[in-house]
């Protein structure tokens, strides 16, 4: 389990934000501290350059420029942090909008400080971290639209890691299953999100939603434990 990761809040509702400022190091045995929180997303990307942090929890419902805008905005100016959206409503659009912005990954703003651990410490580890609900929309028919056409261009192997992508498979996960160092599985995982055209793995479960191949997530050896997708 990662230790001191240092998490910055993006939300305007500030007993929320309160909320986990007292209890994310208790429920964590202070692994997890937030280090940074403003209810202003045009000021996103200023506390996340002076807070270094790994996590940063953004929520989609703000005032202008809005939670999308600071997705966007912390992604440009921390790019080697985990960003996570937030979000009350249950329209799977508004989580979509998140993950083509730039998020890695989405959680229900109902979530509590014990419920938001387990997530924040698996997308630090790489993994993906969606509710099913998310999952189901993009799995649907057509996830909402028509199969991208450079899905249809993988060979094979570039089509099973794909699915292990999407599926929230870690590194060592993914090195394990395809017979091959976590060096290599990096760079594999690099060169399949170029010839993808995107720029995360939350993207690439995107496209993999969009071409129907989420259903082929169907081996009970992958990691699944409770309502997100996360290390057990």
């Amino acid at each position: 389990m990662r230790a001191g990761i240092r998490v910055v809040i993006i939300d305007d509702h500030d007993l929320f934000v309160r909320g986990l400022e007292l209890l994310l190091p208790h429920v964590s045995g202070g692994r997890a501290t937030v280090v940074g929180t403003t209810g202003d997303a045009a000021y996103a990307a200023s506390v996340v350059r002076h807070a270094v942090p790994d996590v940063v929890l953004v929520n989609l419902h703000m005032p202008p420029p809005g939670g999308l805008h600071a997705v966007d905005a912390v992604r440009r100016a921390a790019p080697r942090a985990t960003v996570l959206a937030m979000s009350g409503d249950d329209d799977p659009a508004v989580a979509i909008g998140a993950l083509r912005a730039g998020a890695a990954g989405f959680l229900p703003k109902s979530s509590d400080a014990a419920s938001l651990l387990p997530p924040l410490i698996a997308a630090v580890e790489g993994w993906s971290v969606m509710p099913p609900a998310l999952l189901a929309a993009l799995a649907g028919p057509d996830g909402g639209q028509s199969p991208p056409p450079v899905t249809q261009s993988l060979g094979d192997a570039e089509r099973e890691l794909l699915v292990l992508i999407a599926s929230g498979a870690s590194t060592t996960v993914m090195a394990a299953r395809m017979h091959v160092s976590e060096r290599t599985a990096k760079r594999l995982t690099a060169a399949l999100l170029r010839k993808l055209r995107v720029a995360s793995r939350a993207e690439a479960a995107m496209l993999a939603g969009a071409a129907g191949m989420l259903r082929e997530v169907t081996d009970a050896r992958m990691p699944r434990s409770g309502p997100l997708n996360q290390r057990p």
